[in-house]
């Protein structure tokens, strides 16, 4: 659709003060902007063309699509277009109310939602002659509720994961409006679940295609987890054998697992090659019965091992193990926005890092992989929300400089020069004055030189911005930690301590 409608309101003022009341989509509240800055995940550009008097906003996106965000925090597409916007604020004035209803609760409940909320709306003020008049102007259709609620919900499900809105400061989620949506692991299982199918119906084909393929072999492999069928066991052997290849990946375990679970004990040479392919499988397939065990035995590994790492329920799977999967297809967005609501769920709720066994304790590693999953994709400003709380939460010296150096680095190449100055100061803290023995060797082990080596380099980059005192009291403080390193960490970034002091010489 075009937007047609949204220039007449914008020609005519009569017609503009009828969109703003009583439908609540008012053009001059656009130029006041949203309650707060605010940017979609995607990084793609939104344009404000209409607010209403709850402080809620109407953006415009790249491809036409209008999103609503509330003055609370949550948003949601609810158009594909501008004009097709203006058809549900006017056709459903009341269709905040009706965000969570779909075409399934059928015509008697969705219509009888919709008088409730009308004849409420009409003990206040008039809608019926404005409707009509506005309608007829803006060269609209009369539709039915039901219709609108309809277009309303597909509209919303179009929401994740492209236009999943941010607080431009502190980079959390908004919430969704209306429906959840399916859950991460049905599109990125699709693929999977089609290619398991192709296999069954021996499609000489995909057992080529799928078996030589990296990313299509994984998928199918989790799509052969959540649906096991007797007859799977030749195409399991057939991707056990190619998974090899990618050395001991969880697929492989996984491959095995369910090849294990048949009891047949003719399986057992295949099983034991896989696990001599190399150091990694060896050690990640320990405790693979050996030749001559029995049927029992090699369906207990296998059903032990599937009981603590696999099962038949995809919503108990870690969510990496989505994200990676997503990731790997190419589905970007989508394992960008499901892991920004996991660092938003660690950052309102801490208590999900306790361990199980020693609950006063935090398990960190979960946001140090965020922090890593968000910088493979891209995206440093997550990264760096994801390492600021990781850093934050480290108990020991040690820790604490590991996990700030490499704050100070992703500082550093999203250009937040200053503050990665300002970490490095906190590093330099942290071995002077440590406040227990864990940096007790720091000068003689990888972390010194990985320390000085990113002084250096935002050294480098400080006199690359033309910050020539900053860059020179820098290059002093990481002279001073590589005059503490051993010989063989220092003769590491020798080259790179010269190309340093030359070039604050240079701005100097």
């Amino acid at each position: 659709m075009t937007d047609h409608a949204l220039w007449l309101l914008r020609q005519d003022r009569r017609l503009a003060e009828l969109a703003a009341f009583p439908f609540d989509f008012d053009l001059d509240r656009a130029v006041h902007g949203h309650v707060e800055e605010v940017r979609l995940a995607s990084g793609r550009p939104l344009e404000t063309v209409a607010g209403d008097d709850t402080g809620g906003t109407y953006f415009v996106c790249a491809d036409g699509s209008v999103l609503y965000a509330d003055s609370e925090g949550a948003a949601g597409i609810i158009g594909s277009s501008v004009d097709e916007t203006l058809e549900l604020v006017i056709g459903l004035p009341g269709w905040r109310d009706y965000t969570r209803l779909s075409p399934d609760d059928g015509e008697e409940k969705i219509l009888a939602c919709v008088a409730e909320t009308e004849d409420e709306i009409r003990e206040h003020y008039g809608i019926d002659e404005e409707r009509a008049e506005l309608r007829a102007a803006l060269g609209f259709p009369e539709r039915s509720p039901v219709e609108l609620v309809a277009r309303l919900h597909a509209a919303l499900l179009r929401t994740e994961p492209e236009f999943v809105l941010l607080n431009a400061d502190e980079g959390c989620a908004y919430d969704r409006i209306g429906p959840a949506g399916a859950p991460l692991w049905e599109p990125v299982l699709a693929a999977g679940r089609a290619d398991l199918a192709r296999l069954r119906e021996d499609d000489s084909t995909a057992w080529r295609e799928v078996a030589e393929d990296p990313v299509r072999r994984r998928i199918t492999l989790r799509a052969a987890q959540f649906d096991r069928a007797e007859g799977d066991l030749e195409l399991l052997r057939h991707l056990l054998r190619h998974e090899t290849r990618s050395s001991m990946s969880d697929e492989l375990r996984l491959a095995a697992v369910l090849v294990g679970l048949r009891g047949d004990t003719g399986d057992l040479p295949l099983l034991l090659e896989v696990r001599e392919t190399d150091f990694d499988t060896a050690c990640g397939l320990g405790g693979m019965p050996e030749p001559g065990a029995g049927a029992d035995e090699l369906r207990q590994w296998a059903r032990t091992l599937d009981e603590s790492m696999f099962g038949t329920d995809p919503s108990d799977e870690p969510v990496s193990t989505w994200t990676d999967l997503a990731r790997d297809q190419g589905m970007t967005e989508l394992a960008r926005v499901t892991l920004i609501r996991e660092l938003d769920n660690i950052f309102l709720d801490q208590s999900r890092l306790r361990r199980p066994e020693a609950p006063r304790t935090l398990a960190t590693a979960p946001l140090s992989g965020l922090a890593r999953d968000f910088e493979e994709l891209g995206d440093l400003p997550q990264a760096l929300r994801a390492q600021h709380l990781y850093a934050a939460l480290q108990e020991t010296a040690w820790d604490r400089a590991s996990a700030r150096h490499t704050l100070a680095r992703l500082e550093r190449e999203a250009g937040r020069l200053p503050q990665a100055a300002d970490t490095l100061a906190a590093v330099r803290n942290a071995l002077a004055t440590p406040g227990d023995d864990s940096l007790r060797y720091w000068t003689q082990v990888s972390l010194g030189r990985f320390i000085a080596e990113e002084h250096y380099r935002l050294t480098l980059a400080l006199a690359d911005a033309s910050r020539p005192e900053e860059a020179r009291a820098l290059l002093t403080a990481a002279d001073a930690i590589f005059d503490e390193l051993s010989e063989n960490a220092a003769n590491g970034i020798r080259e790179l301590a010269e190309q340093a002091a030359a070039r604050v010489r240079e701005v100097d």
